[in-house]
């Protein structure tokens, strides 16, 4: 149920990302067809132009009246143009700056956008205009570059925003989750203290009161570790070899002897962390990896120290992750086993990232294999 959450929500996502992609072709789109219609009135206006100007150098009559001509040509405010001979001298320019007017590169450029337009006068005298698109055209051509990159900030900022509001409910799931479960188990535990203490008085040679003792503390440990998440934990520098070696001591002895532990212990390897929190990390990996190993296999813990960060790698000979779940498995209610909340990686996660800021990933799976994960340590 809960992979099919989160399905549904990289669905959701995808879904969004691809209106987003179709609203941005359509609008590119008619903008490109703008463009066409714009730039198709433009070379009508030019020829249009150049017939005014074959008219007013084509009439010798000084009384003619060319006021229209005159207008036509004066009309232009937009569109650079520049008149040359057939040499490429230039006779005439509107619109252009001096400075670009005898450039021949400038004239070249504008040849290049549009086919010149011919004005000729008889068989021996041609002259061609060349223009170049107006600033509005200019302004509406870059404009699809502008949306999409509008889009693509809009996309960016969206999903900062998304990532946001679901990092701040899981964090406000999570305290509130924890801080519950741990008022919850603080009434049972006191009772439980109590009726131990009672027995103890009444049966002080019996051997397994001592063992549920323990088993009280333990309890004891679990709802201080709930207590701990939310708040900023205190971090000391310890041997790592101490903290690994309780947790594998206390897995070995609650796992069948099926189950074999392979661990090498590692002198004066220190790291900056806390105890508790981080003991509570190694017994998920290890009841993580003895649910994917079906109750046999090994279990492999192996320490590399760097000039400052430890590398630690917990391997297990179990069924391996896919790589498409190699990101998911940390994500909260995510679990392949018909029972569970599927929290022990994404608190895992969460203490290792959020606490210790360090990290903690997929260094290696393969199914049908077995699974190593990384956890990165600062000393």
């Amino acid at each position: 149920m809960a992979s099919d959450i989160y399905t549904s929500r990289s669905i959701l996502k995808y879904v969004f990302i691809i209106f987003s992609i179709v609203i941005a072709t359509a609008s590119i789109f008619i903008i490109q067809v703008l463009v066409e219609r714009l730039a198709a009135e433009e070379r009508a206006r030019m020829e249009l132009w150049a017939d005014a100007t074959r008219e007013l150098i084509r009439t010798d009559n000084p009384e003619s009246d060319l006021s229209f001509v005159q207008k036509v040509i004066e009309s232009n405010h937009t569109i650079p143009v520049v008149l040359t001979d057939d040499e490429g001298n230039v006779l005439f320019s509107r619109n252009i700056d001096d400075d670009e007017m005898q450039n021949k590169t400038t004239i070249a450029d504008f040849g290049f956008k549009h086919e010149p337009i011919l004005v000729d006068f008889d068989d021996e005298t041609k002259q061609y205009i060349y223009y170049d698109d107006s600033k509005l055209l200019r302004q509406l051509s870059y404009y699809p570059v502008v949306q999409i990159g509008v889009i693509v900030l809009f996309l960016l900022l969206m999903s900062l925003a998304f990532y946001t509001l679901q990092r701040a409910e899981q964090n406000k799931v999570w305290v509130g989750l924890s801080r519950e479960t741990a008022h919850q188990l603080g009434t049972p535990i006191s009772s439980l203290l109590a009726w131990n203490e009672l027995l103890a008085m009444r049966y002080p040679d019996d051997e397994l009161l001592g063992e549920m003792q323990k088993d009280i503390k333990r309890l004891e440990a679990i709802a201080d570790r709930f207590s701990k998440i939310g708040s900023k934990p205190e971090l000391q520098k310890i041997m790592l070899d101490k903290v690994l070696q309780s947790a594998i001591n206390y897995m070995s002895l609650r796992v069948s002897n099926k189950v074999t532990f392979r661990y090498t212990p590692v002198q004066n390897v220190q790291v900056k962390i806390n105890p508790d929190l981080f003991g509570w990390v190694i017994e998920n990996l290890c009841k993580n990896a003895i649910d994917a190993m079906d109750g046999i296999g090994e279990i492999r813990f192996d320490v590399t120290e760097k000039p400052r960060q430890v590398l630690l790698d917990v391997s297990d000979t179990g069924k391996g992750i896919a790589k498409s779940k190699q990101k998911t498995v940390f994500l909260p209610g995510y679990t392949t086993k018909e029972r569970g909340w599927g929290l022990g990686l994404s608190l895992a996660k969460r203490i290792i990232k959020e606490y210790h800021k360090g990290k903690i990933f997929v260094k290696y799976s393969e199914v049908g294999v077995g699974t190593t994960f990384r956890i990165v340590l600062r000393k």
